[in-house]
């Protein structure tokens, strides 16, 4: 009884019996190389050299039929097992048919093929073979009969027509050989087929017969290839005047075709060769006019040959200028939002100055609208509104297509994102130089009303004004300061245009309600242009009210020396204002001036005092307030101090007042870098003094104590 373990597809084995138990390799341990060393090439060389001569049969000779007879019958039986066998094979058969060629036996042979033939007869590998059989053993009807069946069921191969008409043709029958050409374009094989037609006959001198083989060939076949093939056996022929009409036939045929320009370029190299260049020239045009610009790169090298050829100075212009047209084209074709290109291409047309073009280009740029609505997009796009609308203006002459195209720029801008100031002002002074007041007018109110900006309120005030209407410019700076009433460049404005109509006090209002504004973008710029309002005016008093309150809002080094400015200077004012008799004049002169100095003193202590108490740190801003070149400038002539009866009592030298100053301040550092060192010196240990005098006064006490006893010490 058999094993549980065996298993029938092993010969009821069980697994372990079959098991192949290789020898266990054996571990190396010395791997030092050899001292003699082989190569791959020597085991291959010993091993052939080793390998037993191979055993061939030994050759037969057949001596008498019989034999013969005995060989046949046994090599076709081993032909048929294997056919039988591998009846696909078309080795097998081929070698069946040649052999019982080979045997001469050619009816058995012509069995053979046919056979293969039921086989397999789209093969026309076994059609050739076939064919080529009866041909070689000049069996001329068979062949023909076997190129006839083939080329009827395959008609498609076109070796199979090849090899049938250069029998014919090898065989003298030129008429034979010709009607099976006929069968076969009536199939309307390729290209190659109809060629092979054409030279057949042109070998025969049939010149008219391929003229027609060539017309039903541009017929079966219309591409610009088999057009200039017709072309050039016209041109071969000396028959130019056929060869044009066949040129100007395929262009009216394919004229918009993906290849055109191959045709354009032999057609006008065709008319260069006949000496014919304007023709030539107006073909060139004619193919850049309507060819697309992205196919047309090697027509246009073309015609910049041609024309540095046989043109002029302004024809080698224009075909550069159509090669840099080609350059623009495929820029702007690849990036349709690279403005910089369309500029440029531009910028080439307007050269050239064909009107229908430009506009062309410039409605082709302004129809590539940024993609997204922020207008770091557009600060370029705009532009070429505005390049537009200044052409059509300055050199086209055509007004109303100038304000079309700055009212479609208007449409197409979101106003309610953003909005460009400089084309609502380019479109109203269009309007104003066609003495359109009214339509500027109009453009402005609307640029106000759907996006304000300063440039606008600005421009627009400024026509106003020069056109005299007070009113409308007091309206308009109304609304500019209903839109941005932080904006102290607008109150000065409109505080400036009431005070040269001698509005004062409508002046003097404007800029109370500009300074009461709880927010300004530049309040200083105001305050600034009210002081020197009230200054012009000649009112002192409200002028220092205005210090005042502005020292009341802020306590900066400049708000404090511009005060004492105006306090030094106030005095030249009354001077020229002054009506005294000549007697008293020198004397109020003098006490004017003392009057000067004692409120900018004030103004300097008052300064230095908040610095000293409420701002310690600020120790620059103390030096720093006698930088006024004004005070300076004042300081360096001498004064005269009199006496109350008239007398002088002494001079006040610029030295004086300065170190007055000086100790008030407490560093000079920074201001007496253009003095002499000793002088430097000698203020800066007086203000030390100063300063130091209350904190230091333990230490000066011991320490004169110390030289004290350090002298009494000494005497004794």
């Amino acid at each position: 009884m058999a094993s549980k373990d065996a298993d029938p597809s092993l010969g009821y084995l069980t697994r372990k019996d079959t098991e192949v138990k290789l020898p266990r390799p054996t571990r190396v341990k010395n791997k030092t190389p050899a001292p003699i060393q082989i190569t791959a090439e020597q085991i291959l060389r010993e091993a052939r050299e080793r390998q037993e001569a191979e055993i061939r049969p030994p050759k037969q000779k057949i001596t008498d039929p019989t034999e013969l007879a005995d060989y046949r019958l046994r090599k076709r039986k081993e032909f048929e097992d294997l056919i039988r066998r591998v009846r696909w094979n078309q080795s097998v058969w081929i070698k069946y048919a040649q052999w019982e060629e080979s045997q001469k036996d050619f009816n058995r042979a012509r069995s053979v093929w046919e056979r293969a033939l039921e086989v397999d007869y789209r093969n026309h590998t076994l059609w050739l073979k076939y064919a080529e059989v009866e041909m070689k053993n000049k069996f001329i009807n068979h062949a023909r009969n076997v190129w006839d069946r083939a080329v009827t069921l395959l008609p498609r191969v076109d070796q199979l027509w090849y090899k049938y008409i250069h029998m014919e043709e090898m065989l003298g029958n030129v008429a034979g050989a010709r009607q099976i050409f006929e069968r076969w374009m009536s199939w309307m094989p390729d290209q190659q087929g109809w060629l092979s037609y054409i030279k057949f006959e042109l070998r025969y001198n049939e010149v008219e017969r391929a003229r027609a083989i060539y017309e039903r060939f541009v017929q079966c076949h219309p591409k610009v290839g088999a057009w200039i093939r017709y072309a050039k056996f016209e041109m071969k022929n000396g028959e130019i005047v056929r060869a044009r009409n066949v040129y100007e036939r395929a262009v009216e045929k394919l004229a918009d075709e993906e290849d055109a320009e191959q045709l354009f370029v032999a057609f006008a190299e065709f008319e260069e060769r006949c000496k014919e260049t304007e023709r030539a020239r107006c073909i060139y045009k004619f193919a850049l006019d309507h060819i697309p610009k992205g196919s047309a790169e090697d027509l246009y090298k073309k015609f910049v040959a041609f024309e540095k050829q046989y043109g002029d100075k302004e024809g080698i212009e224009d075909a550069i200028v159509g090669k840099r047209r080609f350059q623009y084209e495929d820029e702007v074709r690849k990036n349709p939002l690279n403005y910089d290109a369309w500029f440029d291409y531009i910028r080439l047309e307007e050269s050239v100055g064909n009107k229908g073009r430009i506009r062309e280009v410039y409605e082709r740029a302004i129809a590539n609208v940024p993609p997204a609505e922020e207008k770091r997009y557009w600060q370029r796009y705009i532009y070429l509104w505005i390049n537009y609308a200044l052409y059509e203006e300055l050199d086209a002459g055509d007004m109303e297509r100038t304000r079309d195209v700055y009212r479609e720029c208007l449409k197409l801008i979101p106003h309610e994102k953003f909005s460009f100031a400089k084309i609502w002002l380019l479109a109203a002074q269009f309007e104003i130089r066609q003495l359109n007041l009214k339509g500027a007018r109009q453009i402005l109110g609307n640029a106000i009303g759907k996006a304000p900006k300063d440039k606008i309120f600005k421009k627009y005030i400024e026509i106003e004004l020069q056109l005299g209407n007070i009113d409308r410019c007091r309206k308009l700076y109304e609304k500019y300061l209903e839109w941005a009433p932080e904006n102290c460049y607008a109150w000065s404005k409109y505080a400036e245009l009431e005070r040269s109509l001698a509005e004062t006090e409508r002046a003097r209002a404007i800029f109370e309600l500009a300074i009461t504004q709880p927010a300004l973008d530049m309040p200083e710029l105001l305050w600034k242009a009210y002081i020197d309002f009230e200054i012009s005016e000649g009112e002192y008093e409200r002028t220092r009210g205005l210090y005042e309150r502005l020292l009341d809002r802020t306590k900066h080094l400049k708000v404090w020396i511009s005060y004492a400015n105006f306090e030094a200077s106030a005095m030249e004012e009354n001077d020229e204002s002054s009506d005294l008799p000549q007697d008293g004049v020198q004397e109020y002169n003098h006490e004017a001036k003392k009057e000067c100095v004692q409120r900018a003193r004030r103004i300097f202590e008052r300064a230095v005092n908040y610095y000293r108490t409420s701002a310690p740190e600020l120790k620059e801003e103390r030096a720093m307030l006698l930088e006024d070149l004004s005070c300076l400038k004042k300081l360096k002539k001498r004064k005269q101090i009199t006496s109350e009866d008239g007398g002088v009592t002494g001079y006040v030298t610029p030295y004086h007042l300065l170190l007055f100053f000086c100790k008030l301040l407490g560093s000079l550092m920074l201001l007496f870098s253009a003095f002499p060192a000793s002088l430097v010196v000698f203020l800066n240990q007086t203000i030390r003094n100063r300063e130091n005098q209350a904190t230091n006064l333990k230490i000066l006490e011991a320490a004169y104590k110390w030289k004290k006893q350090k002298i009494t010490s000494d005497d004794e």
